[in-house]
């Protein structure tokens, strides 16, 4: 009955700095890892969509007899501004990717954005689009992405490592992008 002094079980407020600290360090080398993840993605994403849109291009250009397309959104399902299936909407891209929902004329996916060239606007039998490109740049470099890629009729698509490279011409990649340094085709 006397003066035993019992001791509260528990953690020691000591003991719990230290488990915060261990998880600090681990969380400090798995964040990086994890953003170099998350951008390695969306790189291979952006080159696969690249692709999809010349699949997409060589299909226009086989059904319609005007060359490629003259934007991303006629390669797109139907939509408000086009009632069925026509040369201004093919419904050979997916409506994000065309840019069709949400209405874009520069749509984004996986963290790029794609931006279509095309000497004309509206091609015809009479003014077809005989070439084309396409540019994927990063929305935040270094954060989403830090390559940026071109695609053209001739099948190729060329990788800039170090993103200084944003635009094309109507003409394809190879007149913006130089083979060289860090940037060539893929």
């Amino acid at each position: 009955m006397g003066g035993a002094i019992t001791r509260e079980q528990g953690f020691s407020l000591i003991e719990l700095l230290i488990v915060v600290a261990i998880i600090l360090i681990i969380a400090a080398i798995a964040i990086p890892n994890f953003l170099r993840a998350r951008m390695a993605a969306n790189e291979a994403s952006a080159a696969s969509a690249l692709k999809l849109i010349g699949v997409a291009n060589a299909g226009y250009l086989a059904s319609y007899a005007q060359g490629y397309a003259g934007s991303l959104a006629q390669l797109g399902p139907p939509g408000a501004g086009c009632a069925s299936v026509s040369s201004a909407c093919a419904d050979l891209l997916d409506s994000m990717l065309s840019g069709v929902s949400p209405a874009s004329a520069t749509p984004i996916k996986s963290g790029y954005r794609f931006t279509y060239y095309a000497e004309n606007a509206v091609p015809t039998p009479s003014t077809p689009n005989n070439t084309y490109s396409v540019v994927a740049t990063p929305i935040t470099p270094g954060n989403t992405g830090q390559s940026t890629f071109c695609f053209d009729n001739t099948i190729s698509i060329f990788k800039d490592a170090a993103g200084t490279l944003t635009t094309a011409d109507e003409r394809g990649c190879k007149f913006t992008w130089p083979v060289g340094g860090s940037v060539g085709p893929l």
